[in-house]
Protein backbone atom coordinates (compact mmCIF):
# COMPACT_ATOMS: atom_id res chain seq x y z
CA UNK A 1 0.00 0.00 0.00
CA UNK A 2 2.87 2.39 0.72
CA UNK A 3 4.15 4.97 -1.72
CA UNK A 4 7.76 4.99 -2.89
CA UNK A 5 8.67 8.56 -1.89
CA UNK A 6 11.69 9.04 0.36
CA UNK A 7 10.98 10.88 3.60
CA UNK A 8 13.24 12.53 6.15
CA UNK A 9 11.35 11.25 9.18
CA UNK A 10 13.55 13.02 11.72
CA UNK A 11 12.92 16.37 10.02
CA UNK A 12 9.18 15.68 9.67
CA UNK A 13 8.71 14.74 13.31
CA UNK A 14 10.93 17.61 14.44
CA UNK A 15 8.73 20.02 12.48
CA UNK A 16 5.54 18.49 13.88
CA UNK A 17 6.86 18.81 17.42
CA UNK A 18 8.03 22.39 16.91
CA UNK A 19 4.79 23.48 15.28
CA UNK A 20 2.35 21.59 17.51
CA UNK A 21 4.25 20.68 20.70
CA UNK A 22 2.93 17.13 20.52
CA UNK A 23 2.84 15.07 23.71
CA UNK A 24 2.62 11.67 22.04
CA UNK A 25 5.06 10.05 19.61
CA UNK A 26 3.92 10.13 15.95
CA UNK A 27 3.94 6.59 14.60
CA UNK A 28 3.47 4.66 11.40
CA UNK A 29 1.34 1.61 10.58
CA UNK A 30 2.01 -0.81 7.74
CA UNK A 31 0.20 -3.90 6.48
CA UNK A 32 2.06 -6.94 5.14
CA UNK A 33 1.01 -9.74 2.84
CA UNK A 34 2.97 -12.30 4.85
CA UNK A 35 4.06 -12.65 8.45
CA UNK A 36 7.59 -13.27 7.20
CA UNK A 37 7.69 -9.84 5.58
CA UNK A 38 6.53 -8.27 8.84
CA UNK A 39 9.05 -10.22 10.93
CA UNK A 40 11.88 -9.02 8.65
CA UNK A 41 11.48 -5.47 10.03
CA UNK A 42 14.59 -4.62 12.09
CA UNK A 43 14.21 -4.90 15.89
CA UNK A 44 10.56 -5.83 15.67
CA UNK A 45 8.87 -7.12 18.80
CA UNK A 46 6.25 -9.85 18.79
CA UNK A 47 3.60 -9.94 21.52
CA UNK A 48 3.89 -12.52 24.27
CA UNK A 49 0.27 -11.97 25.32
CA UNK A 50 -3.08 -11.49 23.62
CA UNK A 51 -3.84 -7.82 22.93
CA UNK A 52 -6.24 -5.41 21.30
CA UNK A 53 -4.99 -3.47 18.30
CA UNK A 54 -5.34 -0.38 20.52
CA UNK A 55 -2.69 -1.80 22.84
CA UNK A 56 -0.34 -2.60 19.96
CA UNK A 57 -0.68 0.95 18.61
CA UNK A 58 -0.08 2.31 22.11
CA UNK A 59 3.11 0.30 22.51
CA UNK A 60 4.53 2.27 19.59
CA UNK A 61 3.03 5.66 20.47
CA UNK A 62 3.53 5.52 24.26
CA UNK A 63 6.58 3.27 24.64
CA UNK A 64 8.44 3.82 21.36
CA UNK A 65 8.42 0.14 20.39
CA UNK A 66 8.29 -1.44 16.94
CA UNK A 67 5.66 -4.17 17.19
CA UNK A 68 4.26 -6.64 14.68
CA UNK A 69 1.15 -8.80 14.87
CA UNK A 70 -0.94 -11.35 13.04
CA UNK A 71 -4.54 -12.25 13.80
CA UNK A 72 -3.32 -14.85 16.31
CA UNK A 73 -2.03 -12.04 18.54
CA UNK A 74 -5.35 -10.18 18.70
CA UNK A 75 -8.09 -10.69 21.25
CA UNK A 76 -10.97 -10.97 18.81
CA UNK A 77 -12.58 -10.45 15.44
CA UNK A 78 -13.37 -6.75 15.94
CA UNK A 79 -9.71 -5.75 16.10
CA UNK A 80 -8.66 -7.94 13.21
CA UNK A 81 -11.54 -7.03 10.91
CA UNK A 82 -10.72 -3.30 10.93
CA UNK A 83 -7.26 -3.92 9.48
CA UNK A 84 -8.33 -6.75 7.20
CA UNK A 85 -6.82 -9.63 9.16
CA UNK A 86 -10.22 -11.16 9.96
CA UNK A 87 -13.08 -11.62 7.49
CA UNK A 88 -15.98 -9.18 7.62
CA UNK A 89 -18.32 -12.18 7.32
CA UNK A 90 -21.96 -12.64 8.30
CA UNK A 91 -21.02 -13.57 11.86
CA UNK A 92 -19.03 -10.38 12.27
CA UNK A 93 -21.57 -8.21 10.49
CA UNK A 94 -24.38 -9.51 12.70
CA UNK A 95 -22.94 -7.51 15.60
CA UNK A 96 -24.42 -9.93 18.10
CA UNK A 97 -21.47 -9.54 20.47
CA UNK A 98 -22.39 -5.87 20.94
CA UNK A 99 -26.17 -6.16 21.11
CA UNK A 100 -27.49 -5.19 24.52
CA UNK A 101 -24.05 -3.94 25.56
CA UNK A 102 -23.23 -1.08 23.22
CA UNK A 103 -26.45 -1.01 21.19
CA UNK A 104 -30.08 -1.48 22.08
CA UNK A 105 -30.99 -4.16 19.58
CA UNK A 106 -29.34 -6.67 17.28
CA UNK A 107 -30.42 -4.49 14.36
CA UNK A 108 -28.66 -1.46 15.87
CA UNK A 109 -25.54 -3.49 16.49
CA UNK A 110 -25.50 -4.88 12.96
CA UNK A 111 -26.02 -1.39 11.53
CA UNK A 112 -22.92 -0.29 13.44
CA UNK A 113 -20.83 -3.10 12.00
CA UNK A 114 -21.97 -2.30 8.47
CA UNK A 115 -21.08 1.39 9.02
CA UNK A 116 -17.45 0.69 9.90
CA UNK A 117 -14.63 1.43 7.43
CA UNK A 118 -12.41 -1.64 7.18
CA UNK A 119 -9.59 -2.98 5.03
CA UNK A 120 -10.90 -5.72 2.72
CA UNK A 121 -10.04 -9.18 4.01
CA UNK A 122 -7.65 -11.46 2.15
CA UNK A 123 -4.97 -9.00 1.08
CA UNK A 124 -2.84 -8.95 4.22
CA UNK A 125 -1.94 -11.28 7.06
CA UNK A 126 0.19 -9.06 9.31
CA UNK A 127 0.59 -5.49 10.57
CA UNK A 128 3.34 -3.50 12.24
CA UNK A 129 3.57 -0.16 14.03
CA UNK A 130 6.65 1.88 14.83
CA UNK A 131 7.68 5.46 15.69
CA UNK A 132 8.18 7.45 12.50
CA UNK A 133 11.69 8.49 13.54
CA UNK A 134 12.80 4.85 13.61
CA UNK A 135 12.49 4.68 9.82
CA UNK A 136 11.72 0.95 10.07
CA UNK A 137 8.45 1.09 8.13
CA UNK A 138 9.87 3.18 5.34
CA UNK A 139 7.39 4.34 4.32
CA UNK A 140 4.41 3.28 6.44
CA UNK A 141 0.99 2.98 4.83
CA UNK A 142 -0.36 5.61 7.22
CA UNK A 143 0.89 7.85 10.01
CA UNK A 144 -0.96 8.18 13.32
CA UNK A 145 -0.83 11.52 15.12
CA UNK A 146 -2.45 12.05 18.52
CA UNK A 147 -3.18 15.67 19.36
CA UNK A 148 -5.45 17.91 21.38
CA UNK A 149 -8.31 19.68 19.56
CA UNK A 150 -6.28 22.91 19.52
CA UNK A 151 -3.27 21.18 17.98
CA UNK A 152 -5.45 19.25 15.57
CA UNK A 153 -7.21 22.27 14.11
CA UNK A 154 -3.85 23.91 13.36
CA UNK A 155 -2.76 20.65 11.69
CA UNK A 156 -5.95 20.61 9.60
CA UNK A 157 -5.50 24.31 8.75
CA UNK A 158 -2.02 23.44 7.47
CA UNK A 159 -3.46 20.56 5.42
CA UNK A 160 -5.94 23.02 3.87
CA UNK A 161 -3.46 25.86 3.22
CA UNK A 162 -3.06 24.95 -0.45
CA UNK A 163 -5.35 22.89 -2.64
CA UNK A 164 -8.19 23.62 -0.24
CA UNK A 165 -10.88 21.02 0.30
CA UNK A 166 -13.57 20.49 2.91
CA UNK A 167 -12.98 17.37 4.99
CA UNK A 168 -15.91 15.36 6.25
CA UNK A 169 -15.44 12.59 8.78
CA UNK A 170 -17.87 10.20 10.41
CA UNK A 171 -18.23 8.80 13.89
CA UNK A 172 -19.22 5.15 14.30
CA UNK A 173 -19.01 5.42 18.09
CA UNK A 174 -17.46 2.34 19.67
CA UNK A 175 -14.71 0.81 17.50
CA UNK A 176 -13.70 4.31 16.37
CA UNK A 177 -10.42 2.87 15.11
CA UNK A 178 -12.53 2.26 11.99
CA UNK A 179 -12.85 6.05 11.69
CA UNK A 180 -9.08 6.56 11.90
CA UNK A 181 -6.75 3.80 10.77
CA UNK A 182 -9.51 1.68 9.21
CA UNK A 183 -10.72 4.52 6.99
CA UNK A 184 -7.24 5.83 6.15
CA UNK A 185 -5.99 2.37 5.17
CA UNK A 186 -9.13 1.70 3.13
CA UNK A 187 -9.41 5.04 1.31
CA UNK A 188 -5.94 6.59 1.40
CA UNK A 189 -7.51 9.77 2.81
CA UNK A 190 -6.74 11.79 5.96
CA UNK A 191 -9.09 10.42 8.63
CA UNK A 192 -9.84 12.11 11.95
CA UNK A 193 -11.47 10.29 14.86
CA UNK A 194 -12.63 10.77 18.40
CA UNK A 195 -10.93 7.73 20.00
CA UNK A 196 -13.47 5.40 21.58
CA UNK A 197 -13.85 3.82 25.02
CA UNK A 198 -11.65 0.84 24.10
CA UNK A 199 -8.88 3.03 22.70
CA UNK A 200 -8.82 5.03 25.92
CA UNK A 201 -9.21 2.05 28.28
CA UNK A 202 -6.82 -0.32 26.54
CA UNK A 203 -4.76 1.96 24.30
CA UNK A 204 -3.87 4.63 26.85
CA UNK A 205 -5.34 7.43 24.73
CA UNK A 206 -5.54 10.57 26.86
CA UNK A 207 -8.89 12.16 27.65
CA UNK A 208 -8.11 15.26 25.58
CA UNK A 209 -6.63 13.50 22.53
CA UNK A 210 -8.02 13.16 19.01
CA UNK A 211 -6.40 10.90 16.41
CA UNK A 212 -5.46 11.73 12.83
CA UNK A 213 -4.60 8.81 10.56
CA UNK A 214 -3.01 10.12 7.38
CA UNK A 215 -0.99 8.69 4.48
CA UNK A 216 2.57 10.02 4.65
CA UNK A 217 2.49 11.95 1.37
CA UNK A 218 0.14 14.49 2.99
CA UNK A 219 2.63 15.43 5.72
CA UNK A 220 5.11 17.63 3.78
CA UNK A 221 2.34 19.88 2.43
CA UNK A 222 0.68 20.02 5.85
CA UNK A 223 3.93 21.06 7.51
CA UNK A 224 4.59 23.67 4.84
CA UNK A 225 1.05 24.96 5.34
CA UNK A 226 1.52 25.22 9.10
CA UNK A 227 4.78 27.11 8.58
CA UNK A 228 3.05 29.59 6.28
CA UNK A 229 0.25 30.04 8.81
CA UNK A 230 2.80 30.56 11.58
CA UNK A 231 4.46 33.31 9.52
CA UNK A 232 1.05 35.00 9.50
CA UNK A 233 0.87 34.75 13.29
CA UNK A 234 -1.53 31.80 13.23
CA UNK A 235 0.24 29.19 15.31
CA UNK A 236 -0.03 26.80 18.24
CA UNK A 237 -0.52 27.39 21.11
CA UNK A 238 -3.43 29.66 20.19
CA UNK A 239 -3.17 32.72 22.48
CA UNK A 240 -6.27 33.75 24.37
CA UNK A 241 -7.43 37.21 23.30
CA UNK A 242 -9.89 37.80 26.13
CA UNK A 243 -13.62 37.22 26.10
CA UNK A 244 -14.46 40.84 27.02
CA UNK A 245 -11.84 42.67 24.95
CA UNK A 246 -12.60 44.78 21.88
CA UNK A 247 -12.10 42.20 19.12
CA UNK A 248 -11.46 44.60 16.25
CA UNK A 249 -7.71 44.92 16.64
CA UNK A 250 -7.19 41.16 16.83
CA UNK A 251 -9.52 40.41 13.94
CA UNK A 252 -7.75 42.97 11.78
CA UNK A 253 -4.55 40.95 12.18
CA UNK A 254 -6.00 37.45 11.80
CA UNK A 255 -8.69 38.05 9.19
CA UNK A 256 -7.88 41.35 7.52
CA UNK A 257 -6.76 41.55 3.92
CA UNK A 258 -2.99 41.42 3.47
CA UNK A 259 -0.93 43.27 0.95
CA UNK A 260 0.57 41.02 -1.66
Amino acid sequence: MSDQVTYDWNAIVDDLNKLLRLRTTPIGMKLFRTAQDMEAIPKIRRPKSTHTTDQIVAQAARLGWTVGITMKDLVGAQCGAVIGLHPQDEEWLSGKAMAGVWYSTLEDSSAHQHAMDTVPHGRYTAMAVSPLVSGRLDPPDICLIYATPGQMIIFINGLQWSGYRKFQWGVVGESACADSWGRALKTGEPSLSIPCYAERRYGGVLDEELLMAIPPHFLPKTIEGMKRLASNGLRYPIPQYGIQSDARAGLAVSYGAREK
